[in-house]
């Protein structure tokens, strides 16, 4: 399955920066005093997402927004012209 890019360079270069600097943080967190919290685990898997995020510039949270907003608008998807014989 292919997924459309919906998010900008620039934004996804945040992604990755903001992500890998989690990951770094909660890595040396876990590696310092593993038993302590296993909360880091989740920022582990939350930053490996925001990198995958950037690197495929896909981000589902923003398609599903931007879904919703077509859904919530009653407006026609694109590519397809509403006439009369539509409804007939």
């Amino acid at each position: 399955m292919k997924f459309k890019q919906n998010i900008s360079i620039i934004n996804a270069l945040m992604r990755i920066t903001c992500g890998f600097t989690l990951l770094t943080w909660a890595m040396t967190k876990m590696v310092k005093k593993p038993w302590k919290n296993q909360s880091y685990i989740f920022v582990v898997m939350l930053s490996a997402m925001k990198i995958g995020e950037g690197i495929l510039r896909y981000c589902p949270v923003v398609d599903a927004m931007e879904n919703g907003q077509n859904l919530m608008t009653n407006e026609p998807k694109q590519g397809h012209v509403s006439n009369q014989s539509d409804h007939y």
